[in-house]
């Protein structure tokens, strides 16, 4: 699997996962799913995020998808199962699935629930 071309790495939680695509996570030798991941970032901004991507569709002020900024997450589908990171550039990043490779996609890739500024 080849990871795209980056886009402009932004600072803050968005710049961390830049500096990961491509690559699997771990924590304490457990890897990522994509709330995880999502809220490791933020983490290492200094900002606390709840676990699951369910909670942190609501941690903060919704905003239209053509209003996303980077470090906005992008949450997909109507039960919120799945969370990314908008990085701009109509590109998000994300852990498709628990253990899987970091990588960029499209942010329409799913159909997106919310639009969440932290």
């Amino acid at each position: 699997h080849r990871v795209p071309p980056r886009p402009p790495a932004p600072t803050g939680p968005s710049g961390t996962h830049h500096r990961r695509a491509g690559t699997h996570h771990r924590r304490a030798g457990t890897r990522f799913d994509c709330s995880g991941l999502v809220q490791w970032a933020y983490a290492r901004a200094g900002v606390g995020l709840p676990r699951t991507s369910q909670a942190q569709r609501n941690a903060g002020r919704h905003v239209p998808l053509a209003q996303a900024r980077p470090g906005d997450l992008v949450t997909y589908r109507s039960d919120a199962s799945h969370v990314a990171l908008y990085v701009g550039g109509g590109q998000v990043i994300h852990a498709p699935r628990p253990g899987a490779p970091v990588r960029y996609d499209p942010v329409g890739m799913m159909p997106v629930s919310a639009v969440t500024r932290v």
